[in-house]
């Protein structure tokens, strides 16, 4: 085999350090044709994007050909540069090579120069005694040999040269193989490395949790996988300074294989797990590129809006990776424990004919033109099975609840543990099985290593359980309730009285798990039997962790007639219930049942705070949503193809996909950027920086591609510094995780549901709207026709007039010109004898914003509270969000790369700017009609805005 070493950085472009140019002609390596190929056929790894081989260089048999270094990189960028966008090669020429061979790239970031190894395969002489690791060893012995000059290395294993298996990856370089791993050995799990010793080489695939460069020569890397992390160490050296920028530019949470060498810290690494424990990292490849994340997994935990809403991410943290295996272990604890007492797991339908339970909690489906149910819960059908001598059974399974119950302990869809049982005695003997299973998990659970993990981000207080589990009646707790001086009432807990209990059993049992028996009847459903001695209680219970439910269960009526009795008691009928009713008639044995939540189990015992969370995909009232409206004007769809010469029009693009800050963009002083796609980007320039507002206009899924190219054209075309502001939680992720720009928040949205405006419940303004009305004040919606505008343009000059007079900057985006975009407005107007005393504007916005408030203005010698009444006229005339565009926040907010004493002092200019300017009057105005701040967020690039160039921000809104 002939290897010619061949500096990648050359083959891709890129300018060769000094120690790699050559003078001269080139170089010259010996060939040799009649190499025996690797006896093993390799097979190309299904999870990493892999290539064919491009053609070998031609070779001389039985002589030595010389090879310029030009021919080589001429051939290896031709391979490059042909590949098509989706990384796969048509089937190559083979004349010159084996017919199954395959090629492995390996950067390698020792001290020699980083090479193009080749590992060849041929069918015809496979053997199973020779194997992948044995092939791979031939790769590494190629390129571990001695590297101390440009000359060709002479190696006659293999034959041929093998271009690079390497393409660009926006600035970066992505290495990817057919071979894998490129390093002898077996692929590692970082869960095993603390097993190994110190020095060896090992192999692993993990995801890049964070990198954090200390400096020019020397790169931390957190590397995860699941549960377990360690620390790869990367060190530059002549050899691999363009490896480690690219290294640095490969974005968190992107899946990496590994090669490094074990090595014993000087001190542990409290950032990662396996803390005694840290990887030279010798070779990185990137097996698949994170893009576009919404957050970041090593940051402290996103609101729980955020995380659901990028669940994948979010799963991936070792504290829901850990979460999850204790959820399976109780699931299966379950299963093993009832299976071990005789318990029969069966598959219930979770279609049903009739509304088993209660009517109002359903969901309706359409069965072929017939009305069915979702099954509430597998009750029917496990009582039927006992009914047919299963004697015990159970079921884990989904179960639906139709209940419009946004809080923290409720879902539509849920896990249920489900057991029912024929019964000896007493209903107690199903208390005794779930009793054993539950304390199964106490002990499982409580001396798991993945507790630990859990508890980084979900910490929890100690969980105490007995060995005799407290049993109290009903009335008991009731009394405990009562005693500690709560009224309630003779039925069933609400969910602040069951806390209340938890904490009063803890305080008298010692104990966070109990049981509560003996129900009223009123609480319980229509099949739950009756305690003989007093048929105001039942044969029923609740199970309790941390003083929240997790169970209900009891005695069922075995009895038809009795059954009958209590459905039509209920005020339900019969129809649907016919198999149910039969399984009775047929003479079902005495029996107990119950049903417990996986989620709830999971939950309350590691005070997760919130059911979504133990929940994979979690399903509540909000999941499921509906369709965002369509777009008011589908001519100016980005999504669509548009003439480069025709884009949308502006006003139509803000009516589709605007925020209030993108009305400001139909100013004079903003320039408006279009993308390819139709898209829109509003901007202003201010000596050396490019002041951009608001969201990009076009779809959301467009976003990162429209940003992308539009930093592209400000900061290489027109060579200023972009600073983009008043942008959503969105895009702002997007800027910092592809761009690591910092971001903050210091202003908000502030939103009203004009759904829900009534002007009663505003404080003040009936009265104000009574002495309108005493002075003849006309409100109402007019036309912007060429006499209202000539009545109400006096007033404007008059108010812009005695603004100018006012002490101090005003604070603005917008100017005063109500008369553009007529289309997307609406007037409304505050008159006296022919006199505009106050205008407000409405504009239109993307369908999921819905208004703006664009101007409320309030003209010299209007009645006092006529602007108030008028603005409230406006929102009770329109449905939906409605903003009143951007205003302060009451503080400051770090967002994404600040921290430190850079917050401390952004922070205390912010209030000083906030006092200076009266910013907060426009707030308070807006918080009469109880407007609610959305943070909003300023955006800049870590070395291209210093902190007294901040004060372009308060100059730009001021100008």
């Amino acid at each position: 085999m002939t290897a010619i070493l061949v500096p990648v950085a050359s083959a891709f472009g890129m300018p060769l350090p000094s120690k790699y140019r050559v003078k001269g002609k080139g170089f010259s390596a010996t060939t040799n044709s009649t190499s025996t190929p690797s006896s093993s056929p390799t097979t190309p790894s299904p999870l990493i994007t892999s290539f064919s081989p491009a053609p070998a260089l031609s070779s001389t048999p039985h002589s030595a050909a010389s090879v310029s270094i030009d021919s080589v990189l001429s051939e290896a960028t031709a391979s490059l540069t042909s590949l098509p966008t989706s990384l796969e090669m048509a089937s190559p020429d083979t004349t010159h090579r084996p017919a199954s061979t395959t090629t492995s790239l390996s950067l390698d970031t020792r001290p020699s120069a980083a090479i193009l190894s080749s590992a060849f395969s041929s069918p015809r002489s496979a053997s199973p005694s020779r194997t992948i690791r044995e092939t791979m060893r031939d790769s590494l012995d190629m390129r571990a040999s001695p590297r101390s000059s440009m000359d060709g290395v002479t190696n006659t294993t293999n034959g041929g040269i093998v271009p690079s298996s390497r393409t660009s990856l926006d600035s970066g370089r992505t290495s990817m193989s057919s071979d894998w791993p490129v390093h002898p050995g077996e692929i590692n799990t970082i869960a095993q490395l603390d097993t190994l010793p110190v020095g060896t080489e090992v192999t692993f695939r993990a995801r890049i949790e964070t990198q954090r460069p200390i400096s020019k020569v020397l790169d931390f890397l957190l590397l995860r996988d699941q549960t377990h992390s360690v620390q790869g160490v990367l060190t530059q050296d002549a050899g691999n300074a363009d490896f480690i920028a690219w290294v640095r530019k490969i974005n968190s949470e992107s899946l990496v294989q590994i090669s490094g060498i074990l090595k014993q810290p000087p001190e542990p690494v409290r950032s990662a797990t396996h803390s005694g424990v840290e990887v030279i990292i010798e070779s990185v490849h990137l097996v698949n590129l994170a893009q576009n994340l919404p957050f970041s997994n090593y940051k402290p935990p996103e609101t729980l809006r955020n995380r659901m809403n990028a669940r994948i991410l979010d799963l991936r943290h070792p504290s829901n990776q850990a979460l999850f295996r204790v959820r399976s272990m109780v699931s299966r604890i379950f299963r093993n424990t009832l299976e071990e007492n005789g318990f029969v797991e069966i598959n219930t339908p979770k279609l049903q004919p009739a509304a088993t339970e209660s009517g109002a909690a359903v969901f309706p489906v359409n069965y072929f033109g017939r009305r069915a149910f979702l099954a509430q819960s597998p009750q029917l059908a496990k009582q039927e099975a006992i009914s047919a001598d299963f004697g015990r059974v159970f079921e884990v399974g989904p179960v639906f609840r139709a209940e419009n119950s946004n809080t923290h302990r409720h879902l539509t869809e849920y896990t249920g543990l489900d057991l029912e049982m024929s019964i000896d005695t007493d209903y107690h003997e199903v208390i005794e099985f779930i009793d054993i299973f539950l304390k199964e998990v106490f002990r499982t659970v409580y001396s798991s290593r993945e507790l630990e993990v859990i508890r980084t981000r979900w910490p929890s207080g100690e969980f105490k359980w007995l060995e005799q589990t407290p049993v109290i009646p009903f009335w008991e707790g009731l009394q405990m309730l009562r005693d500690d001086g709560r009224d309630v009432p003779e039925e069933d807990l609400s969910t602040p009285d069951e806390i209340r209990l938890g904490q009063l059993v803890r305080e008298k049992y010692n104990t966070d798990y109990y049981v509560l028996d003996k129900f009223p009847a009123n609480a319980r459903p229509f099949y739950t039997a009756k305690d003989p001695e007093d048929p105001k209680w039942t044969r029923s219970f609740d199970i309790f962790i941390r003083g929240q439910e997790i169970c209900s269960g009891g005695q069922r009526i075995h009895n038809v007639d009795e059954l009958r009795a209590n459905i039509a008691a209920a005020g339900m009928t019969e129809d649907g219930m016919e198999d149910y009713l039969t399984a009775f008639e047929l003479g079902a044995p005495p029996h107990a049942g119950a049903g417990l939540g996986l989620e709830r189990i999971v939950a309350w015992m590691l005070e997760l705070g919130d059911v979504r969370y133990a929940s994979l995909f979690h399903r509540d009232p909000k999941s499921l949503p509906t369709k965002a409206p369509g777009l008011p004007h589908p001519e100016a769809d980005t999504t669509k193809p548009h003439h480069a010469d025709s884009p949308p029009p502006l006003e139509k693009l803000i009516a589709n996909y605007g925020d209030a800050t993108n009305t400001s963009w139909l100013d004079d002083r903003f320039q408006i950027w279009r993308h390819e796609t139709g898209a829109a980007v509003g901007w202003v320039q201010k000596d050396k920086f490019a002041m951009i507002t608001g969201d990009p206009l076009c779809d959301r899924s467009q976003y990162a591609k429209v940003i992308r190219d539009f930093i592209h054209y400000v900061t290489v075309d027109m060579r200023l510094t972009p600073f983009w502001m008043l942008v959503s939680f969105e895009v702002q992720k997007i800027l910092a995780a592809e761009f690591r720009w910092r971001s903050l928040s210091c202003t908000e949205e502030q939103r009203v549901d004009a759904d829900k405006h009534n002007s009663a419940q505003i404080d003040g303004l009936a009265a104000k709207a009574r002495r309108v009305e005493r002075e003849g004040v006309k409100i109402h919606e007019v036309k912007a026709d060429e006499e209202f505008i000539s009545r109400a343009d006096p007033a404007i000059e008059e108010w812009k007039n005695a603004r100018k007079g006012n002490k101090g900057k005003q604070v603005h985006l917008t100017e005063v010109r109500p008369w553009i975009d007529q289309e997307h407005r609406r007037y409304f107007a505050a008159e006296k004898d022919g006199k505009v005393m106050s205008m407000v504007v409405l504009a239109q916005l993307a369908p999921r914003h819905g208004w703006q408030v664009k101007w409320a203005l309030d003209f010299p010698g209007a009645v006092n509270g006529a602007i108030e009444v008028l603005v409230s006229h406006a929102l009770s005339n329109v449905t939906g969000k409605v903003t009143f565009g951007a205003g302060v926040s009451e503080k400051l907010t770090p967002g994404e790369h600040v921290g430190g004493i850079r917050a401390k002092f952004l922070s205390a200019s912010y209030r000083s700017i906030v006092d200076s300017l009266g910013l907060r009057r426009k707030t308070s105005f807006r918080s009469k009609f109880g407007a609610l701040g959305e943070e909003i967020y300023i955006c800049y690039p870590k070395h291209g805005v210093g902190l007294r160039d901040l004060q372009n921000v308060i100059k730009f809104f001021t100008d």
